[in-house]
């Protein structure tokens, strides 16, 4: 074995089957590329301009009710459409006139905006963790009623935290698209996942978080839920949360569960903001089983945090050149990483 933190190194992320180059010897490299600014404002807890606080109008003409707690709706300006001609939805694909490799094919779907909450002000690193399990019982409904449509076979439910990662709107908020196919991340993901259990009639995840509760990747832990940098990570502080008992989906998650993801949630959420002391960006988002009917006795539940911040609340890393021509590649170890992350949550 080589030392992983003195000379660089590629790993394999076997959920994926793609590797990342590390380069931990670039990390005293000095910058002198894009310096993003912070906002330091403080945000009212009701926006009258805003098009999701409760009773105002929102954009396509519908207005918010007066909720309280969580609160859904379909997308005025959705990136699917759910109605398409029978013609047209059950066409199994189109060739282009003439070439046989350009290719289309109609794909509905449904997105829908969820409410974390009635107050503007709130991000989820500054609720409560009873406030945060209202949510997580949303996003359990959301799929389990979604996964009922007879055409979706995909769930994806996600968040843009911050102007940084295209959020268009600061209200505390959430986005769940129901696909008719299974997209490119999760499709890749089941392959990893099938491939294993075939192999070692095993979870990949299930083995994976065993291994980590021992070892320096480690961030949090509680009864049903652990934090982890996975060891393939790809952005500085990315962290993936991930079920300690073999689910495959939120709708399995009891009370208790629910409780504990809450708390979980909670956790990374406000150990991100104490990294840099700032509000911190991110893309999260749920993997689980698809929603085709069928048994998936791979796949194992777990969420991805994929923040852009690199030294500072200030600096980010872009995926630019090598990242997007060749492959992924960071300097700052996973292992690096979550020291740092675990000992704020150990003071939190």
């Amino acid at each position: 074995m080589f030392e992983l933190n003195g000379i660089s190194h590629r790993r394999l992320n076997p959920l994926t089957g793609e590797w990342v180059l590390v380069s931990p010897h670039r990390t005293d490299r000095p910058w002198l590329g894009q310096v993003e600014k912070t906002s330091r404002e403080p945000i009212a807890a009701y926006d009258p301009s805003c098009y999701l606080c409760p009773g105002n109008e929102r954009a396509g003409g519908a207005r918010n009710p007066q909720y309280s707690s969580t609160f859904v709706f379909d997308n005025d300006f959705s990136a699917l459409q759910r109605e398409l001609s029978r013609e047209i939805s059950t066409a199994p694909k189109h060739d282009l006139p003439g070439r046989d490799f350009l290719v289309a094919k109609p794909e509905r779907g449904i997105c829908r905006v969820g409410c974390f909450s009635a107050r503007h002000d709130l991000t989820l690193a500054s609720m409560s963790a009873a406030e945060i399990e209202r949510i997580v019982d949303m996003w359990s409904e959301q799929f389990r009623e979604l996964s009922a449509i007879d055409f979706v076979r995909y769930v994806q439910i996600f968040e843009n935290r911050g102007a940084l990662m295209g959020a268009s709107n600061p209200h505390p908020h959430c986005q769940i698209w129901a696909t008719e196919s299974i997209p490119n991340e999760p499709a890749k993901e089941q392959r990893g996942l099938t491939n294993y259990l075939q192999q070692h009639n095993r979870c990949l995840l299930c083995d994976y978080l065993e291994y980590e509760l021992s070892h320096e990747r480690l961030i949090y832990q509680n009864a049903a839920f652990a934090v982890v940098v996975p060891f393939w990570a790809v952005w500085p502080f990315e962290t993936m949360i991930v079920s300690r008992r073999h689910l495959p989906d939120l709708s399995h998650l009891d009370e208790q569960s629910r409780k504990q993801l809450a708390q979980t949630v909670q956790q990374i959420t406000r150990c991100y903001d104490q990294l840099f002391d700032a509000p911190f960006p991110y893309s999260m988002g749920f993997h689980q089983q698809p929603a085709d009917g069928e048994q998936h006795s791979e796949w194992h539940l777990h969420a991805h945090f994929y923040p852009p911040l690199l030294r500072s609340a200030t600096i980010r890393k872009f995926m630019v050149g090598f990242e997007m021509l060749g492959s992924p590649q960071r300097d700052i170890t996973a292992e690096s990483a979550a020291e740092k992350l675990r000992e704020i949550c150990r003071s939190l």
